[in-house]
């Protein structure tokens, strides 16, 4: 009779083991391909989403769909975004030498290994310019209630780029609703859709805060 129990112990720890490895792989393969958690390092989102706030990322939806504009999404910015790399234009890093009155056209070739994460403003053929930090697309002004008001009586260059610019095929123009505290598009151009992680589509941290976006 001990024999058999001490085999019976055995065998459940066996099986206890394989049911962790294999739970702890699906959670890997997960994250992997299907959903990523993401923290937000800065306030370029805010009011929409807090520094420290935690979002979980489809990283498979934007496979087989385009981005769609007022999507969050989490890409690979450009290189000049981040000092990988040498930009042009007025603040160095666009992808051209653009003057100070226009967003930035084009970006430098080479992406950054970092992950950002801004809001679809604009996509490939619009046209794009910013007054007061409001999105003009397409020459009409856009409804954007979820900005934050820092550009507000804010003349400055982050907030008006009156001289519009197209975005190219295959690309997508990011802001971060924060519009006077950002790092966006306008300084480093629009990204091309092999750089996008997935669509951030819920928030899971701080509790108070959960719920989809």
């Amino acid at each position: 009779m001990r024999r058999k129990r001490q085999k019976s112990t055995g065998g459940s720890l066996l099986e206890l083991v394989l049911i962790v490895a294999v739970a702890l792989g699906l959670a890997l393969g997960i994250q992997a391909f299907l959903i990523k958690p993401y923290r937000i390092p800065s306030g370029s989102m805010e009011p929409t989403l807090d520094v420290g706030q935690r979002v979980l990322v489809n990283r498979i939806g934007n496979r087989f769909n385009d981005p769609h504009v007022g999507e969050i999404i989490v890409f690979h910015p450009p290189c000049a975004a981040t000092g990988c790399e040498a930009g042009k234009g007025a603040n160095g890093e666009c992808g051209v030498d653009n003057p100070p009155s226009e967003p930035c056209p084009q970006p430098v070739g080479k992406e950054s290994g970092e992950n950002f994460i801004k809001r679809v403003v604009a996509g490939p053929g619009d046209t794009i310019a910013v007054r007061n930090g409001h999105v003009i697309r397409n020459g009409k002004l856009q409804k954007e209630p979820f900005i934050s008001h820092s550009c507000d009586n804010n003349s400055g260059g982050d907030c008006n780029l009156p001289r519009a610019i197209k975005i190219p095929p295959g690309h997508w123009f990011m802001m971060g609703d924060n519009r006077g505290e950002s790092d966006d598009s306008r300084y480093w151009g629009p990204v091309p859709k092999k750089w996008i992680i997935g669509g951030a589509f819920a928030t899971y941290w701080p509790p108070k805060r959960i719920g989809f976006l």
